[in-house]
């Protein structure tokens, strides 16, 4: 992991001279140290990043924001051309100047370098230091947008009760074997049986309305369900055997040893299951987590980071926000919801701060 200083170092003349250029710097051009003095000046400060933020175009910044959530830290070009095109939201690649205009610019930002190995010089990397100080200005960019609210006379919250219902869900399955239809999903009755068993209720599915992309169970069941049954699939505790749903042996020993699954192992799986919808999850989690420390409105918390998600069918930001990520925070435990006469209202819970960090970011 290198910083801002050592890459400049490394860096060609060319490069440092493009760099000084599109920042105006007035320092010597023929001079690698007084470039590498002047950008290390320049590109350090915290007026620098603030500016940097406001005048960034929400697919440049969405792209900063891909490659610092990314779990690489060398990037090719391939790479770098895919992140510009998602952050743009696929708008056709002539519009403003495409793709590798984009890729250009942050090179020639300051923002890309590439290696300096025989194996990573066709490979890009962004500066660790560039890295924190982009998380922290971001941060305070996108709380500026957030309405504090005072705290709600009532307040709901989940805590880890997703996990137990993980085990009254096996319970169920193990003492019914209940019968799935010609679709592979549990005839109504049953569905109604299971959710009369689990501790938090949803109202099933009604006839109509589209439901994809958020793991294979959504199609059947509410949310929440869903991702039990999505779970317990993906761990093979469950198993569809010949129109009917089994405990598999590891479901069985789960079961009998009463352990509960530890909330960050659903935690991980429900971020993996949402990404085809929501590709950048994690880091609206994140930046979930940095605007609500305290409680503040759902309405300002879209306007604050809205931009950064891109709508999916039938769902634009504000419901994918509200209803894919709020509500299933809520259900992981994640987050306290809240009602006040202008409107609802969540904060992070200890636990939620803790998980929506991923342990990769530079600290």
């Amino acid at each position: 992991m290198m910083n801002l200083a050592d890459m400049l170092t490394y860096a060609d003349i060319g490069q440092l001279t493009a760099i000084a250029g599109r920042y105006q710097c007035d320092c010597k051009r023929n001079s690698k140290h007084d470039l590498i003095q002047s950008l290390l000046i320049l590109l350090g400060s915290r007026d620098f990043m603030d500016s940097h933020i406001r005048s960034c175009k929400p697919e440049e910044l969405r792209f900063l924001n891909t490659l610092l959530f990314d779990e690489r830290s060398h990037f090719s070009l391939e790479d770098l051309l895919a992140a510009a095109k998602q952050a743009t939201f696929d708008i056709p690649d002539g519009k403003d100047g495409g793709y590798r205009e984009m890729v250009s610019r942050f090179k020639n930002g300051g923002w890309l370098f590439s290696g300096t190995s025989q194996q990573s010089k066709y490979l890009f990397q962004v500066p660790e230091d560039l890295k924190r100080r982009f998380l922290e200005q971001m941060g305070s960019y996108i709380r500026e947008k957030v309405v504090y609210a005072s705290e709600p006379g009532v307040y709901r919250s989940e805590g880890d009760l997703l996990a137990g219902d993980l085990l009254l869900f096996m319970r169920y399955v193990k003492e019914n074997e209940p019968e799935l239809n010609q679709e592979g999903a549990l005839y109504k009755r049953y569905q109604q049986g299971l959710m009369n068993a689990l501790q938090i209720p949803e109202p099933l599915l009604g006839k109509g309305g589209w439901r994809f992309g958020y793991g294979r169970a959504c199609e059947h069941y509410p949310p929440r369900m869903a991702l039990l049954y999505d779970y317990a699939r993906h761990r093979r505790y469950i198993s569809e055997e010949g129109f009917r749903l089994k405990l598999t042996a590891a479901g069985e020993t789960l079961l009998a040893e009463g352990k509960t699954e530890r909330l960050m192992q659903i935690f991980f799986f429900w971020l993996k299951l949402y990404k085809g919808a929501v590709p950048n999850l994690p880091s609206i989690v994140y930046w979930i987590s940095k605007s609500a420390g305290e409680w503040v409105s759902i309405s300002s918390l879209t306007e604050g980071i809205g931009w950064l998600i891109k709508p999916f069918y039938y769902d634009d930001a504000a419901s994918i926000l509200e209803q894919r990520v709020l509500r299933m925070m809520l259900h992981l435990g994640m987050i306290r919801l809240g009602e006040t006469p202008d409107g609802p209202v969540i904060m992070m819970t200890p636990w939620g701060m803790e998980a929506a960090t991923p342990r990769r970011l530079p600290k």
